[in-house]
């Protein structure tokens, strides 16, 4: 009796196997498509990627430029000092070159993504450069890498953002030497292929407003001083 029992359970648990393997079946060409999707976005990030890496070799060494995948897309981030000579906004011809090796890239492979520019500083407050505030530093920055994209490069304008967060997105501690030279950059973000132009703009504009109010509120409240 226990054995004829024991063979009624296995058919049982045979039959409502093969239910949820049919029914698991009948869902796979969608979810198959779905994965597909996601990894030809992926795998187009990550060709980008390892192009950049193979071109971008001497900078990537010189530790001034990063590569990174991440939610918000592929980011390139640069040293304020390999871009720019203290407290000012216009390129130094050095780093015109990395810029283009960059753009050709972009051109190559992901001539359909958005791109985004995004400037930021360190806190310390600016007293001899001219500028008003570091938010319109960071913002003047970003939009000379954007300039030199277009105009140099051949980018598409229609794909082009450029925004400037002052200080408030560091990726660092800002007490320490090391820590504020790491805030100091400009970030290239090839963005999803998903992430329109205008949402992205919407976003990261709301984001910059914040920091420009916030950047106000301190004019003043800091004794420091740095060309940066």
């Amino acid at each position: 009796m226990a054995r004829y029992f024991a063979v009624a359970l296995m058919m049982i648990f045979a039959v409502t196997a093969s239910g949820c393997a049919l029914n698991f079946y009948k869902g796979y060409p969608e979810d198959k498509a779905k994965i597909k999707e996601l990894s030809t976005k992926l795998d187009e990030l990550e060709v980008a990627k390892r192009m950049l890496e193979e071109r971008l070799k001497n900078e990537l060494e010189g530790k001034g430029v990063s590569l990174e995948l991440t939610a918000r897309g592929l980011v390139i981030t640069m040293a304020n000092d390999i871009l720019f000579d203290s407290g000012k906004a216009k390129l130094k011809s050095k780093s015109h070159s990395m810029l283009k090796k960059v753009a050709d890239v972009i051109k190559e492979k992901l001539s359909d993504r958005n791109v985004g520019v995004e400037g930021h500083t360190d806190n310390v407050a600016i007293k001899y450069s001219g500028w008003k505030s570091n938010w319109e530093l960071s913002a003047a920055r970003a939009t000379s890498v954007l300039h030199y994209l277009l105009d140099e490069c051949g980018m598409e304008p229609q794909r082009l953002s450029a925004i400037g967060y002052g200080e408030y997105k560091p990726i660092a501690d800002n007490s320490t030497s090391k820590g504020r030279s790491k805030n100091r950059r400009v970030e290239i973000i090839i963005l999803p292929k998903d992430l329109t132009k205008k949402s992205y703009e919407e976003t990261q504009g709301k984001l910059s407003e914040e920091a420009r109010v916030q950047e106000e509120k301190s004019l003043g409240g800091s004794s420091e001083s740095n060309l940066k």
